[in-house]
């Protein structure tokens, strides 16, 4: 072996030194568990009921007809007239008639609670 092979071999020697006192290597810790998912509500509250709160029910005998036949309220606060076209809140109250009817031709298009 010539000094080039010694070096060669000084080397792979010193390699092997230092690798043999690397650290193990660490095994892969297990993910942490998932966060517990918030409580739900006990119930979901109800925006639009089915029911007919308001009377809209009584009411469906005037859609097709004009808007002159809409019988008068007893309580004015409760009911809106609107034509289909016309801007309006959009605030539900269930106990609120909207009677919408065609601007064109007068005529009553729906009666609904809201």
């Amino acid at each position: 072996m010539g000094k080039t092979g010694v070096k060669r071999l000084a080397a792979a020697a010193a390699i092997l030194w230092l690798a043999s006192c690397a650290a193990p290597p660490v095994a892969p810790r297990a993910p942490p568990p998932p966060p517990p998912a918030p409580p739900r509500p006990a119930t979901a509250p109800v925006l639009h009921p089915t029911a007919d709160q308001c009377g809209a029910d009584d009411l469906q005998s005037v859609v097709g007809r004009p808007k002159t036949e809409i019988p008068i309220p007893l309580q004015p606060g409760l009911r809106r007239v609107v034509c289909t076209t016309c801007p309006m809140t959009e605030d539900y109250r269930p106990e609120r008639q909207t009677i919408l009817f065609d601007p064109a031709t007068g005529v009553v298009t729906s009666v609904k609670c809201g």
